[in-house]
């Protein structure tokens, strides 16, 4: 999950550093290094590094996000057993 494109996809933040943060759901808008734009109502900028995102079925530490979209996809991922 974490290689594919997240714009256009839906996403709630569901932990953050920032408490008034946390809940926000929408559509993601666009990514960029640092940070990811959610469309909730109005466009919400927030840092990766601050929050835990639910994508469809999976839930992602945005610390893991840190890279640009075209660096993320060519990352390995290795397998859990």
């Amino acid at each position: 999950m974490i290689r594919q494109e997240f714009i256009g996809r839906k996403a709630e933040v569901i932990d953050s550093k920032n408490k008034n943060d946390v809940g926000i759901k929408g559509k993601i808008v666009d990514e960029t290094k640092n940070t990811i734009t959610i469309m909730d109502g109005k466009p919400k900028k927030l840092l990766k590094k601050n929050i835990t995102l639910k994508l469809e079925n999976y839930v992602i530490r945005g610390s893991a996000l840190i890279k640009r979209p075209e660096e993320r996809i060519r990352i390995k991922v290795k397998k859990w057993r």
